[in-house]
């Protein structure tokens, strides 16, 4: 499953390549704070995806072929009706975001572009969120690949066509985000239906099912407040590094990048952990909710250490392939150490988020990310008191990825005893 979660950057990793390219750190500057801000917004709904494949994996487990089809109905509808109000609500929000950035009026200017088309693809997205969740929970990660492959591919298309061919810049960037994630969602439904799926023809009444909705409602709301938590983090570190001018946060972009390629590649062993740790709860298998978890830890540690080598010794090839910009070059290269050392900090996390994901130990996860949080914000505090500018914001940052993993290492015994008397 690694190489589906690898693909994911790649919506906004292809857009800051292609206007790296350029040679302007302004616009690579907005479009990374662009993407930051769809990260923050998306994934504030990014329960859609993780509760949904949790609760279909529990189904499947309990052999409830019915209740699969109802938990994607649900999630398809909320995640269409989120999305409508995103874009109804898009001036506000734009606003809000782009004050709360930090940037420099320049950066503004250009961001104000790409947010205003992306956000039309906020129903798309959300319910390929919804799609994604029920197919993982299936089992079926061949299919989740091809999905998000296409719309990778997709992306990759059009924005080369409409940035470079077109000469569109990066308003160019974000109709090619919004043509991948609207075909992306097609060919998703296509897929479902082939599996057997038929969402669209759940009678009203079973998606309103009252005992279902609160459960499904409490692990989504859960799901968001821990994300809400996660983006909060990533919201400060991109404004703070926005506060140092623009070449600091175009290098500090090209390094987000570098981290987010490491950190997919862990998240592939998570969402494994999340169908068959969920697959085991609905079966009540004790010894392979076992299995699942030891194996996904294992995996997620030797990866993490692996990536972070890898951030090392490619690092610089990889910011000069991102940017042309040379004092952008420069600022990426100087941090570029302590980058690399966040897949590391992130791999226990990465693999505790699919087992709680997967066993909807979801209350217990919010609480540990909103702990980690704080502890992300003692750490800015400590550095900041240092003088330490930007590489105190990356310190401060690997402190919490790290925290956010041994919270939910010395929680998962109790967890797992509460689920499984006999584990």
């Amino acid at each position: 499953m690694t190489l589906a979660n690898v693909t994911t950057p790649l919506l906004g990793f292809v857009g800051a390549a292609v206007i790296g390219r350029l040679g302007d750190a302004a616009l690579l500057g907005a479009i990374s704070l662009g993407a930051v801000i769809f990260d923050a917004i998306f994934w504030s709904f990014g329960s859609l995806r993780m509760a949904t494949a949790g609760l279909t994996a529990q189904a499947v487990g309990a052999g409830n072929k019915s209740e699969v089809d109802r938990s994607l109905a649900r999630a398809l509808a909320a995640g269409g009706l989120a999305g409508l109000i995103m874009v109804l609500l898009q001036w506000p929000i734009g606003q809000a975001a782009m004050s709360l950035s930090g940037a420099s009026p320049a950066v503004v200017v250009a961001l104000a572009s790409y947010f205003h088309i992306r956000i039309l693809s906020a129903p798309f997205a959300l319910a390929n969120y919804a799609v994604l969740g029920s197919v993982l929970g299936r089992g079926r990660t061949d299919l989740g690949l091809m999905l998000q492959v296409a719309i990778n591919l997709i992306n990759i298309a059009l924005t080369l066509a409409l940035v470079l061919g077109a000469d569109f810049g990066i308003a160019g960037a974000a109709l090619a985000a919004l043509g991948a994630e609207a075909a992306g969602l097609a060919l998703g439904l296509f897929v479902v239906t082939r599996l057997g799926s038929h969402p669209f023809r759940i009678p009203l009444a079973e998606i309103r099912d009252a005992a279902a909705l609160r459960r499904t409602l409490s692990v989504n709301i859960d799901v968001i407040l821990r994300t809400l938590a996660i983006i909060a983090a990533i919201v400060v570190f991109s404004a703070l590094g926005a506060r140092q001018g623009d070449v600091i946060l175009a290098a500090n972009a090209v390094l987000w990048n570098l981290f987010l390629i490491g950190g997919f590649f862990l998240d592939g062993f998570a969402t494994a952990a999340e169908t068959l740790c969920g697959q085991s709860v609905g079966a009540r298998d004790a010894a392979g909710f076992r299995a699942a978890a030891s194996l996904s830890l294992r995996w997620c540690l030797g990866f993490g250490l692996a990536v972070s080598l890898l951030a090392l010794a490619g690092g610089t090839s990889f910011i000069d392939f991102v940017t042309t910009n040379g004092s952008v070059r420069d600022a990426a290269r100087a941090f570029l150490p302590l980058a690399a050392l966040a897949p590391l900090a992130a791999a226990t996390a990465f693999a505790y988020d699919g087992i709680y994901i997967g066993a909807t130990w979801t209350r217990a996860m919010r609480n540990l990310m909103l702990l980690a949080l704080i502890a992300f914000g003692i750490a800015l505090a400590v550095v900041h008191g240092l003088g330490l500018g930007n590489a105190g914001l990356w310190i401060a940052f690997v402190i919490f990825l790290a925290a956010r993993g041994t919270g939910q290492a010395i929680a998962y015994p109790g967890l797992a005893r509460r689920t499984f008397p006999s584990v």
